[in-house]
């Protein structure tokens, strides 16, 4: 079982496992020793953290930097526990060392009393879904071993967990990790102490169920054919999270609702297998050809992931720049990488104070908050109550890693019923004789729908042609949809009010998603659709990439797209950038451009 350490700077956790590891004979033969005798040689003290804080700078300066990892057993099993610092500047090692673990130490100073640190890894610990919690006082030798003051520790503690909504504690232990009481022998100077030692806590968690009796999860990392070889099979590669899988299994692919058989499993220089389950990486073939990519989750139809394009999450910041609202950041997810925004900020917890939150347009440096995230297009993904490896994220903003989180709902958005129409459409879509993979290969590219918005009089439909052309004289399908020929026909039964967008903005993407299903590179341009429509055209065409080009930008152009153009950019200049969009998303192959 894994079990991590937390608690504010210098209240004592790796004196905690230090003394714990040497009540029960769980140090390395001479380490206790080899310890004393360089504590001596040098003129330091000797203390337990030693024995856990490996680093000179540790040891040196008295603090935990970096997670270590230890190993002890009982009689009832063997754990590994993680010693995470307290440091502040430090907390995105505690995090990483946190999220490995199925249970949880916390400790406070009996001195010192609960401090922002103690609050903060209190929130963490609930943030994270961990449930099991022991909170050790330690240092009771400094506070006379006082009943009273204990209690007080204990109701402020449960107080501050009950504000933020965090499971309450399964235990608080009084100890004195200097003088080893409490931890595996029971103290004799605190008779009013009637609970469990530490370690007797320990053997009471219940360790975590296996992940291969939960649904299946298989977040796709790849998709390979070896052509070159001879090898007609498409094997989907990935790993799976939770669950396992057979030949003969019927599966679907989250955002995309694309269904399947389980033809074969596959592995490289393996046994043949017709099963698998979670923990292995591996690859299957399919029945039916169908197209997935990067970031979709396979799952049993029974039991599917969650999908949305927004979801409420509590989020740890850690980046240098506050988290804004109105800014673009990339989410990270399984193997999924999306373009996400903060759609609203529910709360941010002070940790500086117990029980308080604090009303704030932006979330800063180490807090810790309740957001609603959305992302640009729809995502799969689980509540963290599911499953872990589905239900956590991290935030990049530039370059680093800038905040983590993890998914607490799905929530509700504008798109939902189109999707479910687009959903029972592709379900009952009669397939003709082509594959999309054949018609691929024959192209030379991927199908694709490029939206060309602004207003009117900024150049659009000049910029489409010159596109479309472009791309025809390098020998690819291309088709120019304008707007205003679908209003001509299909749309022709349609007045020109506001209660009719919906409808027309639904039209255009079912006659665009017609020349996809066929193979086309779709250039759009309409003074009708505009970037505020775009998620909605999405939702409708969930199998096929959407790029969106905006023409005549301004500086109220805030709406996410992929280009942006002023209108006064030369031909040569918009294709250029055109050419290199499509080629970095996949689309067309470099040596076409």
């Amino acid at each position: 079982m894994n079990i991590v350490i937390v608690g504010h700077v210098d209240h004592g956790k790796s004196t905690v496992v230090g003394r714990l590891f040497a009540d029960t004979g769980s140090l390395p033969e001479g380490k206790l020793e080899a310890v004393r005798k360089e504590c001596q040689r040098t003129g330091k003290p000797f203390e337990y953290a030693f024995l856990l804080d490996a680093l000179s700078d540790e040891q040196d300066q008295g603090i935990t930097i970096d997670t270590a990892r230890s190993f002890f057993k009982t009689e009832k099993r063997d754990y590994i526990i993680i010693d995470a610092p307290g440091h502040i500047e430090f907390l995105k090692n505690m995090i990483s060392g946190a999220a490995r673990a199925e249970a949880a130490v916390l400790v406070i100073d009996a001195k010192e009393g609960v401090r922002e640190n103690s609050r903060r890894h209190g929130y963490i610990l609930a943030m994270l879904g961990i449930k099991q919690v022991v909170i050790c006082v330690n240092k009771m030798d400094l506070v006379d071993r006082s009943e009273s003051h204990f209690n007080s520790i204990e109701k402020e503690y449960r107080d501050f967990l009950s504000s933020i909504g965090a499971v309450s504690p399964k235990q608080f232990i009084p100890v004195s990790a200097l003088n080893g009481e409490n931890l595996a022998i029971r103290s004799m100077q605190m008779p009013w102490y009637k609970g469990p030692t530490l370690l007797e806590s320990l053997d009471t968690f219940n360790k975590a169920p296996a992940k291969s009796n939960r649904p299946l999860r298989m977040p796709i990392q790849a998709v390979y054919k070896f052509v070159s070889q001879g090898d007609d099979r498409r094997i989907i590669a990935g790993r799976i999270e939770a669950g396992k899988v057979s030949v003969g299994d019927k599966v679907v692919f989250l955002p995309s609702y694309k269904s399947s058989t389980v033809k074969s499993i596959e592995g490289f220089n393996t046994p043949t297998r017709t099963t698998i389950d979670a923990g292995w990486s591996t690859g299957v073939t399919l029945t039916e050809e169908i197209y997935v990519t990067r970031g979709e989750i396979m799952s049993h139809e029974a039991d599917t992931p969650l999908m949305s394009t927004r979801f409420r999450a509590n989020v740890i910041w850690l980046g240098k720049k506050p988290f804004s609202p109105g800014r673009d950041y990339k989410l990270k997810i399984h193997t999924q990488s999306q373009p996400v925004r903060i759609h609203k900020i529910n709360k941010v917890i002070d940790a500086s104070e117990a029980g308080s939150t604090l009303k704030k347009e932006t979330v800063g440096r180490h807090d810790v908050a309740d957001l609603i995230l959305e992302t640009r297009q729809p995502i799969a993904f689980d509540a963290i109550n599911d499953s872990d490896a589905t239900g956590r994220f991290v935030i990049v903003d530039g370059y680093d890693i800038a905040g983590g989180g993890i998914i607490i709902s799905a929530e509700k958005d504008n798109q939902e019923d189109l999707r479910a129409e687009a959903n029972l459409r592709d379900f009952h879509w009669i397939k003709g004789g082509v594959s999309q993979e054949a018609r691929t290969v024959r192209y030379g590219h991927q199908p694709a729908l490029l939206m060309i918005v602004g207003k009117a009089g900024v150049g659009k439909h000049r910029v489409a042609r010159v596109i479309e052309k472009s791309l025809f004289e390098r020998g690819m399908s291309t088709y120019m949809l304008d707007g205003t020929n679908i209003l001509l026909g299909v749309d022709a039964d349609l007045m020109w009010v506001e209660s009719t967008q919906q409808e027309l903005v639904r039209r255009f993407a079912e006659v665009a998603h017609l020349l996809l299903d066929a193979g086309h590179l779709v250039v759009s341009t309409t003074n009708a659709i505009g970037l505020a429509d775009f998620a909605a055209v999405q939702a409708l065409i969930p199998d096929f990439s959407v790029l969106t080009v905006e023409m005549g930008q301004t500086e109220k152009s805030i709406i996410p797209c992929d280009l942006r153009f002023s209108g006064q950019e030369s031909e040569a200049e918009i294709l250029g950038q055109m050419m290199g969009l499509l080629t970095k998303r996949n689309i067309v192959r470099s040596n076409q451009t």
